[in-house]
């Protein structure tokens, strides 16, 4: 039986916050002390995590002393200042913020694509992005049995991405606009209800932008293929949950669809929904609430005779943030490196 960990959550009250805590007692972390960190405004609300309640305290650094694992969902400012914190007493930090993915000290890590870049953790350990995690899922077992040369990603990101104030922000939106009356967005440049846009981040001096950019970078990292042609637009658009892509990929030789969807089942954490004459492909409202990625439309890229097309889809929330967080910490557990 595992040893009881103290774990300290940071931005409990936000959204991922929220899905970490009903993952952390569906899968029976083995939790000692729970202790739910927010800013001041939020201290004194109480959530539950399983059959556990608990009060939420103000983020200080005294309130993190001592814990064996900390997990922060919170703003890129909150990341630079408390994410070295825990490892000054042992403990283990896992971060979703873009803050530390880069650094050459920081694994960056999806446990079934780079499971075993948890053992060079220095006390700090990162997650990528959450458009990221899709595509590098399903890249690696195609990478593995058939060599990637050249990715062209574009993705379709959900509002609960920004969070929640852009969840209240797109509901709002749809309600001005179906009654007719004007909406001010503040969140977003323009109303995302009925509308996308492909700005996520902020614009870069080469005209992308700094979300397009972190998937190229993480992927990279994540891959171990520093060299791997990769580009990307990253689209914002008018769904709750669920993040979505359609990814062109060039291989070493050319691949048929059905070994290519054999290769996609094989890995662990994805889920293939191919049946087009059915209408069985991946969507957000199939992939909001559930642990897989979800991978469909594999078929022949027209314009490469080693290209080869996929769609793929996850719920952002949870293997996009949450769920991949918590299984770092589980991969850290059984390799007695928490």
């Amino acid at each position: 039986m595992a040893r009881a960990i103290d774990v300290a959550v940071v931005g409990a009250t936000g959204l991922v916050g929220e899905v970490l805590l009903d993952l952390l007692a569906a899968r029976r972390f083995p939790l000692g002390r729970l202790r739910l960190l927010a800013s001041a405004r939020s201290a004194g609300r109480r959530l539950r995590c399983g059959a556990l309640e608990e009060t939420v305290q103000e983020l200080t650094p005294r309130a993190l002393e001592g814990a064996g694992l900390v997990f922060i969902s919170a703003s890129d400012a909150i990341s630079r200042e408390y994410g070295r914190l825990a490892a000054r007493w042992g403990g283990v930090t896992i971060d979703d913020s873009g803050v530390w993915r880069m650094d050459p000290e920081v694994p960056l890590v999806v446990p079934e694509v780079n499971a075993a870049d948890v053992e060079l953790h220095r006390g700090l350990l990162s997650i990528p992005n959450c458009s990221t995690t899709p595509v590098v899922m399903c890249l690696a077992p195609l990478h593995r049995r058939f060599g990637v040369r050249r990715v062209v990603a574009a993705t379709y990101q959900s509002v609960s991405g920004t969070g929640r104030a852009a969840a209240e922000e797109l509901r709002a939106g749809c309600r001005a606009e179906l009654a007719g009356e004007p909406f001010e967005p503040r969140v977003y440049p323009h109303p995302i209800a009925f509308n996308l846009f492909p700005e996520i981040g902020s614009f870069q001096p080469d005209g992308y932008t700094s979300e397009e950019w972190k998937m190229v970078r993480e992927t990279r990292k994540i891959l171990h293929a520093e060299e791997l042609a990769i580009a990307t637009t990253c689209v914002r658009v008018p769904v709750a949950v669920g993040h979505s892509a359609a990814v062109h990929v060039e291989l070493d030789r050319p691949v048929e669809p059905a070994e290519a969807r054999r290769a996609l089942a094989d890995m662990p954490g994805l889920v293939v929904v191919d049946e087009p004459g059915r209408h069985a492909y991946p969507h957000p409202r199939l992939a909001a609430g559930q642990d897989p990625v979800f991978v469909g439309r594999v078929r022949k890229d027209l314009s490469h005779p080693n290209g080869l097309v996929f769609w793929v889809v996850l719920d952002n929330l949870r293997k996009g943030a949450a769920l991949d967080a918590l299984q770092i910490a589980e991969e850290l557990l059984r390799r007695g490196k928490l």
